[in-house]
């Protein structure tokens, strides 16, 4: 999912400013916002809505961020950024010790706002839908990669992934249509640079392609960005004559 597609609540008891940032995060991109000015409000918003991130003000007519926070987190592990009038210290220092994942004061600028708030999605979601990709069952042609198991299977045939196959099988799955450089896959397996690896690199590709290719020769999936690096290809976006 897009992190534009995910839901924030927004809880300030200022309706002005609570418009304010409504208006901004819409015209950044942000389209699925829900807003509360109480305690109240927020518990019933959150229960109903199930947002995917909040941004709590400290001081609410009938409570505070802070428990409010403590609430979210007794069920959600959403991540939150608090909004407040206050710039001391012990404030935000005890917002981030319960495990808040942003503080900004008021006044802030817009920007920053929005630039906080894109940061803090795409840490938060990217990094799990990164570490669920690594663990399903997916599929190459006819090939099927259990990253669990580290078999390459097809019909009742399996063929296993050494440890550095599995790696770099990953970190190009993580990225799949995307060009991983050289340096990214050596930094992955070896944890070093590129130097020195080139022959140990371009072996391992090659072994890896005797196991999820059809045609190793005239790989379809695991393709070759000249003097970059090295890109899995996405079935919709695979073509015959592409580049090898």
């Amino acid at each position: 999912m897009n992190i534009y597609d995910r839901k924030i609540l927004l809880v300030d008891d200022n309706r002005e400013l609570l418009m304010m940032i409504r208006d901004t995060l819409r015209r950044s991109g942000y389209t699925r916002i829900v807003t509360a000015e109480n305690v109240k409000e927020a518990v019933e918003c959150f229960g109903k809505e199930e947002p995917d991130m909040a941004i709590l003000d400290i001081m609410l007519p009938d409570g505070d961020g802070f428990t409010l926070f403590r609430r979210f987190r007794e069920t959600s592990d959403l991540p939150i950024l608090f909004l407040s009038a206050k710039d001391e210290d012990n404030d935000r220092l005890f917002g981030l010790g319960l495990g808040a994942d942003d503080y900004i004061t008021k006044p802030f600028l817009s920007q920053e706002l929005v630039l906080r708030v894109g940061a803090i999605l795409k840490r938060t979601y990217a990094t799990r839908e990164r570490d669920e990709k690594k663990d399903e069952e997916v599929s190459l042609g006819d090939r099927r990669i259990s990253f669990a198991e580290g078999l390459v299977k097809t019909g009742d045939t399996e063929i296993a992934l050494t440890a550095k196959e599995l790696i770099l099988l990953k970190k190009l799955w993580e990225n799949q249509g995307r060009i991983v450089t050289f340096d990214a896959l050596c930094e992955a397996a070896w944890q070093d640079s590129y130097y020195g690896y080139e022959n140990t690199l371009m072996v391992h590709i090659r072994h890896l392609r005797e196991k999820i290719e059809e045609d190793p020769s005239h790989p379809r999936w695991l393709l070759t960005a000249r003097g970059l690096g090295y890109r899995l290809a996405k079935p919709q976006t695979d073509k015959a004559g592409g580049d090898r």
